[in-house]
């Protein structure tokens, strides 16, 4: 799910190379594991909000590995992700 988030986290990066790409995979899948399971949101890789919110924090969290602060406006995004379910039909 959300594959096609590592190749813009990529760009976003400057990684050309695949040296990289399990690493990112797996902290692609591990975000939206906690998102879904955690947090409760409803995520739709089908949805372009859904899939640049999982790249912004993608890219934040493999530069920041050793910072546990989000910063504010990806805190604002998962919010917002959270008051709408990330968009789930009721």
């Amino acid at each position: 799910m959300f594959a096609e988030a590592v190749p813009l986290i990529k760009a976003r990066l400057g990684i050309s190379t695949t040296v990289r790409d399990a690493y990112l995979f797996a902290i692609v899948d591990g975000l939206v594991h906690e998102l879904q399971t955690i947090q409760g949101i409803t995520l739709n890789e089908n949805n372009p909000a859904h899939l640049m919110f999982i790249v912004d924090y993608g890219e934040y969290r493999y530069s920041n590995r050793e910072n546990p602060v989000m910063p504010r406006n990806l805190q604002f995004r998962l919010h917002n992700l959270m008051i709408n379910g990330g968009g789930a039909s009721v």
